[in-house]
């Protein structure tokens, strides 16, 4: 273990003793928002995004660990650990470099190479390669068979015991690690990723068309960007492209590969003509071709798949988390609109609260067309309600719908805005258990609208009841390990919960269950104690819960928040066992705590050192003081909305040149998606995101950003938006004549190279948004 803590140490870049009391914590129960937010003192002020890595690679190298002990007894039970073999397995950094030395120790089926060494011609095999010089055929005769081995053994030949030499020594140096580790890096530097059409597909089919882009591809497979790898292999799981390795320069027909060259080199062999030379190079050429070729090609396309994964696992876990951090509209009545043609609009009205209060639906739209009644049923509703605000889903007639409301605001005496939301997931949500339990007298399809109004309310509290999955923000997400795709979400859902606080008295089973400590039943057991006994008036009530005991409440407590309670701390995150700290405080400025609550300028005369003590240092002193200054505060931003445009409805109705106002939808490496309201999001390639050189979207916008975009090209046959965020004029250039070629390149310019057009550099980027959208 301490081999362990010393290399977490040295890997995120802090002290041992941090990594210890982290560990220790983790061990203990705590989790990951309990420790960043209250046990700073113990891990030195580790803050989640170290936690998590701590807590993702203290996994991998305990399961290291485990794997080295097994491989250890397992070669030492064959009576082959050597001191050297053993330092070498101990030291191994990785699984893969633990699995490489133990290959020529793993057991296995019987293979050529072993049948011949059983039959003793591996002193011939160590001879000729010993000394090139021998001849051979003349020296194989010693070892020549009168008949053929019990098992069918055949080495009754002189080429058939060359064979058997061949065997064992490409089989040897097949299980090298110093061998395969090094051509396995070579490769993964210099090697090709390619992909083609597979045999017999039709490149026209609208299945196969949206890999276009890969029919004929090669890239240097370690400067494989994930959503292109993600691509190559789902066109792979599906028949439609072949994938392979290649090597960088071809060989010509008859002559030795670079790879074949790499082996000899690092074998110290070369061919001199001798009488055993041409036996060797045949040996060099099969160990290439029948025993690396294959393994290192399978070997380097999991390492793409895993680093691709990674990568689509993060963007994906980065939207979420943006998504749930949007601004919240707040205490306010809503009017959720879904849109619907045929089947008319749903409508559900939902108080401050979040609690519905009345359903509709509507039939503006085809095939009743009924706008002016439709225009009066709602217009009650509002003024029924006192309505605050419509929220619109942003599916099928979502801009006929946003119309209609827009009309609407216009008969009604108080003014209020309306919204257009993402709906992704509101349909999962409506069919599930909790919305059944939720509103179990209300239509599946209201559940929906409900959702949709709700969302406007609090994002974080109505989208953590759908499975992050099915929120619509991914890439590729069906292509990745689920498993490591759910742990990651499952770690953002729960620090984005935990991070702004959860109101005990109104929070969901769902809500509560994020909470960091709770688990679902002990969320239902607080639902239900507060169904049987009214509101919590203090946190010390939790402990009247059943099953929710002092552990619990220790891990859980600071972040539920009870507002107009008996004692004004509860409603910070300020943790209970903390609150003798502000007593003190209390009996130093002679003020009561509400009296203290919100005056900055009375907590800043305070000094941290005078309150703390051997528990509670001057950082949590210090956290607590923040607390006071902003009790209650939202770490997410203030909610603002997008302003539509009046008559760009659809896709057909947009103009080169124009400049809109919309709403960022998804982000991927290689750009942003902006919900412009025509029923088909705009993409923003990289390149056109900013002046300055961009590396990754998200350095610039994230998921739920309001932007101002300008339409670039129009493609309504093939539905595609090309938009730019370079709304001004560049920066004065700094690469007139005798400036420096590097600045050019920082611009996303290569040296002595002309831009592309804009059209141009988003071609490839469009293709990816059909593999977005199908996943």
């Amino acid at each position: 273990m301490q081999k362990i803590l010393r290399q977490l140490a040295a890997e995120i870049r802090v002290q041992e003793q941090q990594i210890r009391a982290a560990v220790e914590l983790l061990d203990g129960g705590a989790t990951v928002p309990f420790i960043a937010r209250y046990r700073k003192e113990a891990t030195g002020g580790l803050d989640d995004i170290q936690l998590r890595e701590l807590e993702s690679r203290l996994g991998y190298l305990r399961e290291l660990e485990e794997r080295r002990e097994a491989v250890l007894k397992s070669i030492e039970e064959q009576g082959k650990l050597t001191p050297e073999l053993r330092a070498a397995i101990e030291a191994a950094p990785t699984k893969q470099e633990v699995e490489d030395l133990y290959l020529p120790f793993k057991p296995k089926r019987r293979t050529k190479g072993q049948i011949a060494r059983e039959a003793g011609i591996e002193p011939l095999a160590d001879m000729l390669f010993a000394d090139p010089k021998l001849d051979p055929a003349v020296q194989a005769q010693a070892f020549v068979k009168a008949e053929k081995g019990e098992g069918g053994e055949d080495f009754t030949t002189v080429p058939a015991v060359l064979d058997g030499v061949r065997d064992i020594l490409s089989e040897r140096w097949a299980e090298s690690p110093a061998l395969v580790q090094q051509m396995r890096e070579w490769l993964w530097n210099e090697g090709l990723f390619q992909s083609k059409l597979a045999a017999g597909k039709d490149e026209n089919h609208p299945d196969v068309a949206k890999f276009r882009d890969y029919f004929d591809y090669a890239e240097p497979i370690g400067r494989v960007p994930s959503h292109r790898a993600l691509a190559v292999y789902r066109g792979r799981q599906q028949e439609i492209l072949d994938a392979k390795l290649v090597l960088p320069v071809e060989p010509e027909p008859g002559k030795p590969s670079i790879a074949e060259g790499k082996i000899a080199i690092h074998l110290g062999w070369s061919h001199q003509a001798r009488p055993a030379d041409d036996l060797i190079r045949k040996t060099v050429a099969w160990t290439w071709r029948v025993k690396l070729s294959m393994s290192t090609e399978r070997d380097l396309f999991a390492r793409l798949r895993d680093e691709a994964e990674k990568t689509a696992i993060k963007v994906f876990a980065d939207n979420v988390r943006d998504l749930l951090l949007a601004a919240p509209a707040g205490p306010r009545v809503v009017m959720g609109l879904d849109p619907g043609i045929r089947t008319g609009v749903k409508v559900a009205v939902v108080d401050a609260t979040g609690k519905l209060v009345d359903t509709a639906t509507v039939y503006p739209h085809e095939p009743r067309r009924d706008w002016e009644g439709s225009l009066h049923q709602l217009a009650l509703l509002c003024r029924k309600h006192n309505v605050d605000l419509i929220a619109i889903g942003n599916g099928t007639a979502s801009r006929e719908t946003d119309k209609l409301a827009g009309d609407l605001m216009k008969r009604l005496e108080k003014p209020i805005e309306k919204v257009v939301v993402s709906e992704a997931g509101a349909s999962v949500y409506s069919a599930s258990e909790f919305a059944s339990q939720e509103m179990p007298d209300v239509d599946v399809s209201l559940r929906g609208a409900a959702s949709i109004a709700r969302r406007l309310q609090d994002p974080l509290a109505e989208l953590v009841k759908i499975d992050p999955k099915s929120i619509g923000v991914g890439q590729y997400q069906h292509d990745v390990s689920q498993a490591d795709l759910a742990r990651s979400l499952e770690a953002v859902v729960e620090d984005c919960v935990n991070s702004v606080g959860v109101d005990l008295n109104t929070a969901s089973v769902p809500l509560l269950a994020r909470v960091s400590g709770l688990s679902s039943s002990v969320a239902k057991a607080i639902v239900r104690w507060r169904e049987s006994n009214g509101a919590f008036a203090n946190r010390k009530q939790l402990m009247e819960v059943s099953g929710l005991g002092a552990k619990t409440f220790e891990q859980s407590a600071g972040f539920l928040r009870i507002r107009g309670g008996t004692n004004p701390l509860d409603m910070t995150g300020v943790h209970p066992e903390t609150y003798p700290v502000v007593e003190q405080m209390m009996q130093k400025t002679g003020k009561p705590v509400a009296e203290l609550m919100g005056r900055a300028e009375m907590l800043k005369s305070l000094r941290p050192e005078l309150f703390a003590n051997e528990k509670f240092g001057v950082i949590t002193v210090k956290d607590i003081l923040g607390e006071l200054e902003k009790p209650g505060r939202d770490p997410r931003p203030d909610f603002k909305v997008a302003r539509l445009t009046d008559g760009v409805e659809d896709i057909a109705d947009l103009r080169e040149g124009m400049v809109l106002e919309g709403t960022v939808s998804n982000v991927a490496a290689f750009g942003a998606f902006v919900d412009l309201g025509v029923h088909q999001d705009g993409l923003v390639h990289v390149s056109q995101l900013s002046h300055k050189f961009v590396n990754d979207a998200r350095e610039v916008v994230k998921t739920g950003d309001i932007v101002k975009v300008r339409v670039v090209e129009v493609d309504v046959a093939r539905k595609r938006i090309a938009l730019s965020m370079k709304l001004g004029d560049a920066p004065a250039r700094r690469d007139a004549p005798g400036a420096n070629k590097f600045e050019a390149a920082g611009r996303g310019q290569r040296p002595g190279r002309e831009q592309q057009p804009v059209s141009t550099a988003m071609a490839g980027a469009f293709a990816k948004l059909q593999g977005l959208r199908k996943s």
